[in-house]
């Protein structure tokens, strides 16, 4: 699995350099300082929208400004893809809407480098459709489930994974995980990719570094954090081995073991 960890990281861009080398960044457009870092050191880079930071914030994203600045960058060969512009807590109706528009911005290129977002709370009719149409879907928790993680979390990301899993339990599609970093969360899952801030958030808070062999700056604290991350795997299907079914006739599993 790909991890993208976010940025911009605190402290100068240099650290940010040492700290992201040979590694995935997901740059925000809501914060897109650390980008030329991230072109110049990193494997690969894909685009946020910055829809979260809006959300959070209760701002708005001006789309076209977005569509601009991801135009500018996507023949970039570090650049992977960019999220479709969406509003965490909009309704289906509208999110919609914004997937066409990101199709009369990018016309031939909309599919191949546009990543549509499913949240949580919108249809399984919805998630079947962007699973069938795009090489790559993003997931995304909203509403009810904005918590990652949780019982009522885990609960509809199995039964979301259900629907648009094979019979052996591998995705029809590439599934990335938005805010989903954790590996108590990723490696119960089959996602291709995820991403997370959590390393640009906490390398700079010093007090959280104490003892004789704490990391000496903010470079080394992102790093520690990120190898963590990265020393995890997702799972290979939906399933635990001794839980799959030997046929696509048999019932399928929870997370927890009930029978669906």
């Amino acid at each position: 699995m790909i991890k993208y960890h976010g940025t911009p990281f605190g402290g100068s861009k240099s650290e940010a350099s040492e700290a992201l080398i040979g590694r995935h960044a997901f740059v925000s457009f809501a914060a897109p300082s650390h980008l030329d870092v991230c072109l110049e050191v990193c494997q690969s880079v894909a685009l946020d929208n910055g829809a979260f930071s809006a959300w959070k914030s209760d701002k708005t994203v001006d789309w076209q400004d977005y569509f601009r600045w991801a135009q500018k960058v996507m023949r970039h060969p570090c650049i992977d893809w960019a999220i479709i512009p969406d509003v965490i807590d909009g309704d289906e109706e509208a999110n919609i809407k914004l997937i066409a528009k990101w199709h009369e911005w990018f016309h031939t290129d909309a599919m191949s480098f546009g990543v549509p977002v499913w949240h949580m709370h919108e249809s399984d009719t919805k998630l079947k459709y962007l699973a069938h149409a795009y090489k790559r879907i993003a997931i995304g928790s909203s509403a009810e489930f904005a918590q990652v993680g949780t019982h009522k979390w885990h609960e509809r990301m199995t039964w979301a994974m259900n629907l648009i899993c094979d019979e052996n339990g591998q995705p029809k599609t590439k599934i990335h995980m938005l805010r989903g970093l954790d590996p108590d969360v990723f490696t119960k899952y089959p996602f291709a990719s995820a991403d997370s801030t959590n390393a640009a958030r906490n390398c700079n808070i010093e007090k959280a570094w104490k003892g004789t062999y704490a990391p000496p700056s903010n470079s080394w604290r992102a790093r520690v954090i990120m190898a963590r991350t990265e020393s995890f795997n997702s799972s290979e299907s939906m399933l635990p081995d001794w839980l799959k079914p030997t046929n696509a006739a048999e019932p399928k599993y929870d997370l927890f073991g009930g029978r669906l």
